[in-house]
């Protein structure tokens, strides 16, 4: 079941650009004052012919480093490795089959495939190709990348694959039979657009989608939620649900038990990024659940409700972070009177980083001070017991998918240093049984891994690692490479790259993760202090771990290069404008910038306002104008060269973002990279082969900037 916030993040959608409303007094930029308005058409001609120009003039600098082709031909070893360890997750049915999306050097688009859990024990897995990517690609002339499958449980058959062009977040769904391998002849097809959607049974889509003028809100997502019958035309769906023009989207949410029996069917609408209401759905009517807006719906576990709380629900004594369940069927007799359960109430420097269901137990990944553990929680007449799952120690833990009908779940252990690993735990007695391990891609037996906290401006002690060779010097000469992302309560949590492991430590580098304000890894709280008027604090933050580093002595302003995307774009814009002094490489990855222009510019720009704040208000563009990187550029600073990527076929955060910040720089006279792959997505990368290209890129820039 997706959330919002991972539809948003994950699979979100596309906003046409619009004029700003009330230009002079409200603080939107006018056309006539931004001489680079222009490069907000995405794909227009001159706009187009501009970053392939700034592609032709860039490209040769950074390939025609002598490091370059030996960095591309180490990427892209590392990711089309055969040797990977697939990602699996369980489909339906008795038969405990395995699923895997697999991309390879004969496979860039992929793979859908499937093999049993006793075949994926084995050293070489008997892999049972379903839809080959690349060849359904050729065969429609398309180019098709993948965005994920909606399955009909309890057996897993029937499924909605999403198919996007090019990498866009927009996705056009096809029904796929995986028994036959084919798509089903007849079957549920939607066209193109950015939509949520659920099977009610067999016959049966809710969706939301677009539907035609005045059917999206402003964010760009569907407002209108419908009931399409197999065998009808998608024009002739039932409306069940609508939102308002000015929210963020509406979704349904359509809940199973163990067995695949439908519960529950729910809506919900978002109102902001953060705001959701939530109605259960019965009988053709729809009653909205009494809970603060600031909840997420985790999902169904012995017909309870999860939800964690992002904010105090002060009427029922309950604190921001607690996780809660309620009895489904108290909710539906009344829910105003239906009394919540406390399952989880973290402690100041815990956070709740993941949430898995099997049969009889909710699996949580708790983090205490930025390290995992994973805990099973079942219901008895005593309230919720725990038993911790026997999984490694002081890492980082996510939860994949619960086998049909039993409590066993999937879990994925990773470290800094140490190659992920694959898991199958038992939810009834913790149990843990290691499935696979993936092979080192970087000799790490001369690094290690530390974490240390910085003091932010406020006195917010702020944590952050370093990962460093055990033989460092400490003299501010190391090259080291910062990465920051600071928004959406998204934490930087330990991770291992082999890309990263390979074409940096390897050749000396540092490396270092900032655990700022705005992310989650200490529960909500910690992201909200950085929203709206707050969000200086997260910059602050970030220089502070920047300070930090150098007056450790790990590196210095001339060794130390910083790098994030998309939010952590802005944020690089931030440093850039605010710090420069403070370092010397800059890798600015499919970024916000304009923050004058992000809810009108395209993009999901619109939905972020519960983020940053509305630009078009006086009052919160009065604060807003004060960090926003387009606007604080200036001549005569001491700006480092940057590096500026970004993707024309980004439909969540526009392209002009990007284009315009490297053509103001130039304009002040500034020395820039800039690279715009014209397919990949927000993720900038539609396939492998590019994918090993952009890390090459990188890498040869940060080599350039502070190794030499």
């Amino acid at each position: 079941m997706k959330t919002l916030l991972s539809s948003i993040l994950v699979t979100a959608l596309t906003l046409s650009a619009m004029p700003a409303a009330n230009a002079q007094s409200s603080g939107a930029i006018a056309e006539t004052s931004d001489p680079f308005l222009w490069l907000e058409e995405v794909e227009g001609d001159r706009a187009l012919a501009w970053a392939r120009a700034e592609n032709a003039r860039t490209l040769p600098v950074l390939q025609g480093d002598p490091r370059y082709q030996g960095l591309y031909a180490d990427a892209l070893k590392i990711v089309t490795a055969r040797d990977r360890v697939p990602l699996v997750a369980f489909s339906g049915g008795a038969d405990s089959r395995l699923r895997n999306f697999w991309q390879d050097d004969s496979h860039v688009r992929g793979l859908w495939r499937r093999t049993s859990l006793e075949s994926y024990r084995s050293a070489s897995p008997d892999w049972e190709t379903v839809l080959d990517l690349d060849a359904l690609a050729r065969e429609d002339g398309a180019n098709w990348v993948w965005k994920g499958a909606d399955c009909l449980s309890p057996d897993d058959r029937y499924c909605l694959l999403s198919l996007s062009d090019g990498g866009k977040d927009a996705v056009t769904l096809r029904e796929f039979d995986t028994v036959e391998k084919r798509f089903v002849e007849g079957g549920f097809v939607s066209p193109e657009a950015k939509q949520n959607v659920d099977w009610l049974d067999r016959d049966t889509l809710l969706i939301a989608t677009d539907w035609g003028p005045g059917s999206l809100t402003r964010s760009s997502y569907p407002r209108i939620l419908k009931q399409w019958k197999r065998g009808t035309p998608l024009s002739q769906a039932r409306e069940l649900f609508a939102g308002e023009e000015g929210d963020i989207s509406v979704y349904p949410l359509v809940l199973r038990d163990a067995d695949g029996k439908v519960r529950q069917v729910m809506f919900g609408r978002a109102t902001t990024f953060y705001d959701t209401e939530y109605y259960l759905f019965r009988d053709g009517r729809t009653q909205r659940l009494p809970l603060p807006t600031k909840a997420s719906l985790k999902g169904l576990v012995q017909d309870r409700l999860v939800f964690t709380l992002e904010e105090d629900w002060t009427e029922r004594s309950l604190k921001q972070g607690d996780l809660i369940a309620f009895d489904l069927k108290a909710l539906q007799r009344d829910s105003k009177t239906a009394q919540a359960e406390v399952i989880l109430r973290p402690g100041p420097r815990e956070a709740i980083e993941d949430i898995g269901i099997t049969r009889n137990s909710l699996v949580v990944a708790l983090y205490e001070n930025v390290k995992g553990a994973a805990y099973a929680y079942r219901p008895s007449t005593k309230g919720w017991t725990r038993t911790r799952l026997d999984l490694p120690a002081n890492a980082s833990i996510s939860l994949g998918s619960g086998a049909q009908g039993s409590d066993r779940i999937l879990a994925t252990v990773a470290g800094y240093l140490t190659p992920t690993s694959f898991w199958l735990a038992d939810g009834t007695d913790g149990k843990a049984e290691l499935l696979k391990s993936a092979p080192s891609r970087f000799d790490a037996a001369n690094h290690l891994v530390e974490q240390f906290e910085a003091v932010s401006r406020d006195g917010t002690k702020v944590p952050y690692f370093v990962v460093r060779p055990k033989t460092l010097a400490h003299d501010g000469q190391a090259p080291t490479l910062l990465y920051g992302y600071g928004g959406f309560q998204v934490s930087m949590l330990p991770s291992y790259s082999g890309t990263m492991g390979k074409l940096w430590l390897e050749r000396g580098g540092v490396y270092v993760v900032a655990n700022i304000r705005g992310g989650g890894e200490f529960g909500p709280g910690w992201h909200e202090q950085g929203l709206k008027e707050n969000r200086q604090r997260v910059y602050d933050d970030f220089f502070a771990v920047s300070e930090d580093l150098i007056s450790r002595k790990i590196t210095s302003p001339r060794r130390l290069g910083i790098m994030g995307g998309s939010n952590g774009g802005l944020l690089m814009g931030v440093a850039l404008t605010q710090r420069p002094e403070l370092y010397n490489a800059v890798v600015v990855q499919v970024p916000l910038f304009d923050m004058q222009r992000y809810t009108v510019m395209g993009g999901a720009g619109a939905s972020w306002a519960g983020e940053y704040g509305e630009p078009t208000d006086p009052a919160q563009w009065a604060y807003i104008s004060r960090y926003s990187p387009y606007q604080n550029l200036k001549a005569g600073q001491p700006y480092p060269e940057v590096f500026i990527e970004t993707s024309t076929k980004d439909d969540r955060v526009h392209p002009g973002h990007a284009r315009k910040a490297a053509a103001r720089l130039q304009a002040l006279g500034y020395p820039v990279l800039y690279y715009e792959n014209i397919d990949g997505g927000h993720a900038a990368s539609a396939n492998l082969n590019e994918t090993a290209r952009r890390v090459a890129l990188e890498y040869s820039y940060l080599s350039r900037r502070l190794m030499d």
